[in-house]
């Protein structure tokens, strides 16, 4: 039987568009929001406690074993996260990190002078968007661009924090947003990582993660919102920046549109995987910079998803 290369060709290119074009439609999410908890290593996860956090595992994707950066300090940690890449790219290798002080250059920078963020990419490419950033550490905010969001506030303790927050979503309606908090990382350090004080803390902030979740739904916006909540690092006794498991290993849980229900990761994930995740998600093109990407095994293509 005679064969039409250019033909098999042309149906292999529509084949390949038809699977493409399936899975760029997978998330659905008009919404994002990240919850990030400074400290809340997987370490602090056991079978019993953490029910909030433990139902968006149930109803979505996760691993306890995704990693972050050496040091496993918070600057550099939360710098990957919204940056897609790492240290020796982004250029922010301590805590002592500053626009004007620092060891090594980024290997790139955006309009603001520093390495592209998700905040920049948002709103160079959604102009009109909404962006919202409530966090708890103070020095969060000098890792982004300055006038990327549309409201950046910092709050201090977790109760106020999750109180400011849960206004932000329903006053603003964000389309994107990132909520830090820092309790339970001072829970580490004033009395140990595994300490009762510390799983106390621990289950203090799922408490707080559920009453966020009440008010996305009271908003309306929580069938269109994708979740994902992660952490910086955990700690070993009182403290953290080492190379340890305890301190390395971290909790990466989505949840949402197109989240495919009770999945267990099992390809590795980084914490630069963020970023270019939540641009994936919403139909965004990440700086060539990004060395992160995209944790499309989260989402179900098999329309299974809970939704």
């Amino acid at each position: 039987m005679e064969i039409n290369l250019l033909s098999v060709t042309a149906l292999v290119l529509l084949l390949l568009s038809l699977t493409f074009d399936s899975a760029a439609a997978i998330p659905s999410a008009k919404h994002v929001l990240v919850i990030g908890c400074d400290g809340f290593g997987s370490l602090g996860f056991t079978s019993s406690n953490t029910p909030v956090l433990h139902k968006l595992m149930g109803e979505g994707a996760w691993t306890l074993h995704a990693r972050g950066v050496l040091p496993t300090v918070s600057s550099p940690n939360w710098a990957c996260m919204i940056m897609g890449a790492g240290p020796a790219q982004h250029g922010i290798t301590s805590n002592e990190w500053e626009t004007n002080k620092f060891e090594i250059a980024p290997i790139a920078v955006g309009s603001a002078g520093i390495f592209p963020t998700i905040f920049g990419v948002v709103r160079q490419q959604r102009p009109k968007a909404r962006i919202a950033v409530v966090h708890d550490w103070d020095g969060f905010a000098r890792l982004l661009e300055p006038k990327a969001p549309d409201l950046i506030e910092n709050v201090k303790g977790s109760p106020a924090t999750a109180k400011r927050a849960i206004q932000v979503i329903q006053e603003l309606r964000p389309d994107f947003m990132f909520i830090h908090f820092d309790d339970v990382d001072h829970a580490g350090h004033t009395f140990g990582w595994k300490s009762p004080e510390y799983f106390q803390a621990v289950d203090t902030m799922d408490s707080l993660i559920g009453e966020v979740l009440k008010g996305l739904e009271k908003s309306g916006l929580a069938k269109e919102t994708l979740v994902i909540m992660t952490a910086d690092h955990g700690g070993q006794g009182k403290g953290h920046g080492n190379a340890t498991m305890d301190e390395l290993e971290i909790p990466w849980i989505v949840h949402g549109p197109g989240v495919a229900a009770g999945h267990e990761l099992k390809e590795p994930v980084n914490t630069y995987d963020l970023a270019p995740t939540i641009a994936w998600v919403l139909g965004l093109k990440a700086p060539s910079c990004w060395i992160g990407k995209p944790v499309t095994e989260a989402f179900d293509s098999t329309g299974s998803a809970k939704r």
